[in-house]
């Protein structure tokens, strides 16, 4: 009867690790141009991990360019009062609302997936990052600084969906916001 249980088990675990998060199927970067507040962040990582406690809301912009590219930039305030800033291009792919940008830097890949985006109201993000492994973060956007409990529980399905432990779903602390750069 065990190696039956174990045979179901490694089945049904398959069966998991083979479903695709795929982008919402009419995704318009168009319309997801602007700020965005970062609410809620989800992954395994052991950075993140270490530093979850710490973390606070940033500001995230998006713009789209004429080649159908995203150009985004992120910023949070410190609580020494200095901001941290970070800009980077992702690449459309074939498949709209999936992104991904190559770091010859830290010799990595991450995909982007807009999964489910409101354009006035909230986008979530999965975000596959492959290097020596993969490691799968998911981020909650916002058009302000709060979002519904019905999307907050989105996010926190899409983390768990994705493998994510439930103490590693984290919502972001309100934060003062980064003066203009």
């Amino acid at each position: 009867m065990t190696p039956l249980l174990v045979l179901l088990g490694a089945a049904l675990c398959s069966l998991t690790m083979s479903t695709e998060i795929v982008p919402q199927a009419d995704f318009n970067a168009q319309a997801a141009r602007g700020k965005w507040y970062l609410i809620g962040f989800a992954t395994n990582s052991r950075w993140f991990v270490n530093i979850k406690n710490r973390m606070k809301m940033g500001i995230a912009t998006l713009e789209p360019t004429a080649e159908g590219d995203v150009d985004l930039s992120y910023s949070t305030l410190r609580a020494d009062g200095s901001c941290w800033r970070k800009s980077h291009q992702v690449n459309k792919t074939d498949m709209p609302g999936k992104f991904r940008s190559v770091s010859e830097r830290w010799g990595s890949t991450n995909d982007l997936i807009m999964v489910d985006v409101k354009y006035d109201d909230y986008a979530l993000i999965y975000d596959v990052k492959t290097k020596l492994k993969v490691t799968k973060l998911v981020h909650l956007y916002g058009r302000r600084n709060e979002v519904s409990p019905e999307v907050k529980e989105k996010f926190r399905q899409l983390a768990l969906d994705a493998g994510i432990l439930a103490e590693n779903i984290v919502f972001l602390p309100k934060n003062a916001e980064c003066p203009p750069a």
